[in-house]
C-alpha cells in the first residue's frame, strides 16, 4: 500500500528516479501486476504525482517515469494546454486523491506547439490559439515548448497557489533522448 499525501519532493525525486529506470528499459517497470490491479480495484488509486501531458502517442508518462498502475494521475490533451476541464481534474487529484505534486510536461516535436503559427480552423483552433498567448512570436520549437509549458504551470498555479505543500512544476521530455528535463531555463 501506497502512503496518501506523500510530499512533493519525494515525488518529484520518484519521478526522476522512474526516468532514469526508463531510459535503459526495453518493457515497462511499473507495478501493473494483476495483484495491483486488483488492490487497486478494491481499495481506490493513490497517487503520487499528477502529470498534465500532450495527447502525443510518443509521450506515455507511466512509461516515461516507470510507474505502474495508481502511481500517476495523467490528464493528457493536445498540447498539454490548461482549460476548465484541465483544471477540475488537477483540483481533484489534489483535493480528493492527495497529490502534492503537478508536473505539466511538454515535449519536443510537439505538432501543436509547431501548429500554433499557422492559421487552423475547427475546434483545434482552441488550442493553438491557447499555445499562440503562451509562445507569442518564438519560432524556435524547443523554447515554444518551453513557454507553452511555463504558461500551463502560471494557470494551474493561480487557482491551487493556497494549498500547503504542493508543488506545481514544469518539465520537457525528449523525445530523441527519453530524458526529462525538469531545469526549464533552456
Amino acid at each position: 500500500m501506497k502512503e496518501k499525501n506523500v510530499l512533493a519532493s519525494y515525488a518529484l525525486e520518484q519521478l526522476k528516479k522512474g526516468n532514469k529506470s526508463y531510459l535503459g528499459a526495453v518493457t515497462c517497470n511499473g507495478d501493473i501486476s494483476p495483484e495491483r490491479r486488483r488492490y487497486t480495484s478494491e481499495n481506490g488509486q493513490e497517487p503520487y504525482a499528477v502529470i498534465v501531458s500532450c495527447s502525443d502517442s510518443r509521450v506515455i508518462p507511466e512509461n516515461i517515469f516507470s510507474a505502474g498502475i495508481g502511481d500517476l494521475f495523467v490528464i493528457r490533451v493536445a498540447g498539454n494546454v490548461i482549460d476548465n476541464n484541465q483544471l477540475g481534474s488537477i483540483e481533484y487529484a489534489v483535493e480528493h486523491l492527495g497529490c502534492n505534486l503537478v508536473v505539466v510536461l511538454g515535449h519536443t516535436g510537439c505538432g501543436a506547439v509547431g501548429a500554433a503559427a499557422k492559421q487552423n480552423g475547427g475546434y483545434v483552433k482552441f488550442i493553438t490559439d491557447e499555445i499562440l498567448r503562451a509562445i507569442g512570436m518564438e519560432t524556435d520549437g524547443i523554447k515554444a515548448s518551453v513557454l507553452n509549458v511555463k504558461q500551463s504551470v502560471s494557470k494551474i498555479q493561480k487557482l491551487l497557489e493556497k494549498r500547503d505543500g504542493l508543488l506545481v512544476t514544469g518539465a520537457l521530455y525528449h523525445t530523441e533522448s527519453g530524458i526529462v528535463d525538469f531545469d526549464l531555463n533552456i
